[in-house]
């Protein structure tokens, strides 16, 4: 019977001690759908685009958020988490501002449609900083080809976005961030479509 009592009060301790325990967040880099209302829809981009998938650094490449904790430091937060992959964060974010931007279909995830042009676009990111209260810094190369020719441009993107106190500023400025590189790759893609190899960007 002591025994038993001894085994009851150790498991109301461990209970007691994992509800104590801090509670699991998580977080998206896709961005909030568009509510605002628009007037008149812009026609349909006379091409489609497919985006590969996106490569990562190894080192965030984790369930949980990885940030820096000044000099060469790093924390992985058990308590802040991904919802999914952050593979498959980044390129979600990027397909939905590219969509958006470039009013064109991503063909990734469904059929493409007969007759329009099809532009290839890899991303792979050198870097993904985050330090809470000061930056959200992502370094990214990435290229645009046709299906069809012999067109490619490749460039390097480098952002770096102040945030905010708190980890959801830092989340919301890495999503400002992967903004800023669909912009950039939004903005060569009809070239690249039209037949012309532009220059990269310069931000």
């Amino acid at each position: 019977m002591i025994r038993v009592r001894h085994l009851m009060a150790a498991f109301g301790t461990v209970w007691l001690a994992a509800c104590a325990s801090a509670p699991m967040h998580y977080y998206t880099l896709l961005p909030a759908p568009d509510s605002a209302p628009v007037d008149a829809a812009p026609s349909a981009a006379s091409f489609q685009f497919e985006l590969l998938p996106v490569g990562i650094p190894a080192q965030d490449d984790v369930p949980q958020l990885v940030v820096r904790q000044g000099g060469q430091a790093v924390d992985l937060l058990n308590s802040e988490r991904w919802i999914a992959p952050l593979a498959d964060e980044v390129r979600g974010a990027l397909s939905v501002d590219l969509s958006r931007r470039l009013n064109a279909q991503d063909i990734s995830s469904g059929l493409p449609v007969d007759g329009k042009p099809v532009l290839r676009i890899k991303v792979d990111l050198r870097r993904f900083d985050s330090s809470p209260g000061s930056y959200a810094l992502i370094d990214a190369t990435w290229t645009v080809r046709p299906l069809k020719g012999e067109a490619v441009l490749t460039c390097s993107s480098r952002i770096n976005e102040n945030v905010g106190q708190g980890y959801e500023g830092l989340v919301a400025g890495h999503q400002q961030a992967l903004g800023e590189l669909a912009e950039q790759i939004a903005s060569v893609v009809p070239a690249l479509a039209a037949g012309t190899v532009p220059a990269c960007p310069v931000r």
